[in-house]
C-alpha cells in the first residue's frame, strides 16, 4: 500500500524520480464489496479484524490513493474496472497518464494435468481418496482467504442445490477465520459429506489441486483482478466467475462461464451447467491455458511495466 502524501510524492519526483504507481483496487471499493456481502448474507462480515479494519479506515487510506491518482507519473491499475473505479472516485486530473497492465501468472507452475504421467495420476487418486470423492464424481475448487468478500457462503448455498444431482463434491482452500463457521453452514445444508475445507497449501500443492478439479469457482464480491481464474485457466480448468467488475476481462463463455452476482439460483445454474458435458469441460480448459498463454504471462507482464518504466522516466 502506497502511504505517501502530496509532498512525499512531489519530493519523490524532484529529488530521486519519478513515481509510477501500480493500484490494485481501491480501498473504497474493498469496502463495497464487505457491504455486497453482507447485504447477500456472507457470514461474519464484521468479525473479521482485517475486515473491520477496512470498514472504519477505508476512508482514511483512500486520501494516499488520492495522492497517488494526482501526483504520479504514470499510474498502472491492474484492470479496466479498477482504471474505471479510480477514475469515477478520484476525478484525476486532466493529463492523468494511465495504463492497464493485467498481472500474469507463472505458466511453468500451474499447467494441465498430463493424462500420461503415472504418478500424477495416483497422486490424483489418492487426493480424492482423502477427500472422500468416488469414481465418477466431479470436484469443484474454490481457492481464496477465507473471508466473507470471498462468498464462500453464496457458493455453499449454490452448491447444496445441485450438489447431489450433480454428483460432485466441492474443495475449498484457504486460510482465515471462517473454516469453522463455514463447516457449520454445510452441515445445516445437508453437504457436509460433499464439502472439503483446508486451511491452506504451499503452491506446489495448490497447483496439483488444479489440475486434479473439473472446475473453478470464484464467487468473489470484489477483486482489484483476482488471479484465481487466471492460475485454474493455466492449469487447463475452466472457470465460473461472476459478471462483475475485473472478472469479465479474464472470463467469458469460451474459457468458463459468467453468473449474477451475489444471486444463489444463478450460480447453481451455471455449476449445473458447466457440468453437464466434459467435453466442453476440456475445450474450455485448453482455450484457457492458451488465453493465459497468449495475454497473461509473467514475462509479458514485466515487458510492459519496462515500457512504463523507460517512458516515466524520458
Amino acid at each position: 500500500m502506497v502511504s505517501w502524501n502530496d509532498s512525499q510524492f512531489d519530493r519523490c519526483t524532484s529529488e530521486v524520480a519519478p513515481v509510477v504507481s501500480s493500484m490494485h483496487g481501491t480501498w473504497l471499493g474493498e469496502r463495497d464489496g464487505l457491504t455486497l456481502a453482507a447485504r447477500f448474507g456472507e457470514p461474519a462480515v464484521w468479525s473479521n479484524p482485517n475486515d473491520i479494519a477496512i470498514r472504519f479506515m477505508a476512508g482514511r487510506y483512500s486520501n494516499f490513493e488520492r495522492s497517488a491518482i494526482r501526483k504520479s507519473s504514470i499510474v498502472v491499475p491492474n484492470s479496466e474496472a479498477t482504471r474505471i473505479d479510480l477514475q469515477s472516485r478520484y476525478s484525476p486530473p486532466d493529463d492523468w497518464d494511465c495504463e492497464v497492465i493485467h498481472w500474469g501468472i507463472d505458466t511453468s507452475l500451474f499447467v494441465p494435468m498430463h493424462p500420461d504421467s503415472e504418478s500424477e495420476t495416483h497422486s490424483m487418486n489418492e487426493t480424492r481418496k482423502r477427500y472422500g470423492i468416488s469414481n465418477g464424481e466431479s470436484m469443484l475448487l474454490a481457492v481464496g482467504r477465507l473471508a466473507a468478500r470471498k462468498g464462500h457462503g453464496l457458493l455453499l448455498r449454490a452448491f447444496s442445490k445441485v450438489a447431489e444431482s450433480t454428483n460432485s463434491h466441492l474443495v475449498i482452500i484457504g486460510r482465515g477465520s471462517l473454516k469453522g463457521r463455514l463447516n457449520r453452514m454445510s452441515a445445516r445444508l445437508g453437504i457436509s459429506d460433499r464439502v472439503t475445507i483446508e486451511s491452506g497449501m504451499d503452491f506446489e500443492k495448490i497447483a496439483q489441486m488444479y489440475r486434479f478439479s473439473q472446475l473453478c469457482v470464484y464467487p468473489s464480491y470484489y477483486e482489484g483482478q483476482g488471479l484465481i481464474p487466471l492460475e485454474a485457466m493455466s492449469s487447463g480448468i475452466p472457470v465460473l466467475t461472476v459478471n462483475n467488475g475485473p472478472l469479465p476481462e479474464m472470463v467469458d463463455e469460451t474459457v468458463g462461464a459468467l453468473f449474477e452476482l451475489g444471486s444463489v439460483d444463478s450460480l447453481s445454474e451455471a455449476i449445473a451447467s458447466e457440468l453437464s458435458s466434459n467435453e466442453s469441460l476440456n475445450q474450455k480448459g485448453a482455450e484457457g491455458r492458451q488465453r493465459v498463454l497468449d495475454r497473461f504471462t509473467l514475462d509479458g507482464n514485466a515487458e510492459r511495466f519496462l515500457e512504463v518504466y523507460h517512458r516515466a522516466s524520458s
